[in-house]
């Protein structure tokens, strides 16, 4: 005969939260922190308060370094990489062409253009859309469209449970298109393993923690912030 369902633990008593969580806070006021004590502390459960837990997340998973006084300049530094990367990996091939135009204009080029578009002859290999070079902005942008579509369909399957990802309200819109972006700058960056489908899913808790972060500074920096702890998670479980 079977035995009865067995009961669910009884939560820990209100002065044993309070406890773990004052030990939390202590951690992380400290100059150089260590990292195996908040280890140990997180692993009983990290506190939703202030903003601890992507605090917390950040320093376990290598995204700022243990010495407080450090963050702010790896924070820059990592911002700043993303910055670089979204220009190079996130060009509209149509934009690029329109600022190819345009610089031909300043350099006195003007001669050689017609009605906003350029003679044909000024139009090199690596700009036509057809060029199949390796340079070539829209032979690179073709190359990815099937990707591209794919990160689509999976980003906006992400949590439809959540307005926080899914819905009309230019605020889902904005956080589906943050996601698109990390996706395809780490499949273009990574041939290896390109873009796999399930990735959204490893992505949406991470973005979802760090741009919920109560601090507005550092909720609007985390559509930046966080590619660097998606990339070295994708590329330890792909490798």
């Amino acid at each position: 005969m079977a035995g009865s369902p067995r009961s669910p633990p009884p939560p820990p008593p209100p002065e044993f939260e309070i406890s773990r969580q004052s030990r939390i806070f202590a951690a992380l006021s400290k100059k150089v922190i260590d990292l195996d004590e908040l280890r140990m502390l997180a692993a009983q459960g990290v506190p939703d308060a202030a903003g601890v837990r992507s605090t917390v997340w950040k320093l376990l998973l290598g995204y700022l370094p243990d010495d407080r006084s450090l963050w702010e300049q790896e924070l820059a530094k990592k911002r700043s990489q993303y910055a670089a990367f979204k220009d190079e990996f996130l060009s509209n091939p149509v934009e690029t062409a329109r600022q190819v135009e345009k610089e031909g204009n300043n350099n006195d080029n003007a001669e050689h253009v017609e009605n906003g578009l350029l003679h044909r002859s000024e139009v090199t290999q690596e700009e036509h859309p057809l060029s199949l070079g390796k340079t070539s902005v829209w032979n690179n942008f073709f190359e990815y469209t099937e990707i591209m579509e794919q990160i689509d369909r999976d980003v906006k399957r992400t949590h439809p449970d959540m307005h926080f990802f899914c819905g009309d309200s230019s605020f889902a819109k904005s956080n589906q298109e943050s996601l698109k972006n990390v996706l395809l700058i780490f499949a273009k960056l990574n041939a290896g393993i390109r873009y796999v489908q399930g990735m959204n899913e490893i992505l949406a808790p991470l973005f979802f923690v760090f741009r919920s972060d109560p601090d507005d500074k550092n909720a609007v920096w985390s559509k930046r912030s966080f590619y660097q702890i998606f990339s070295a998670l994708c590329c330890t479980a792909y490798s």
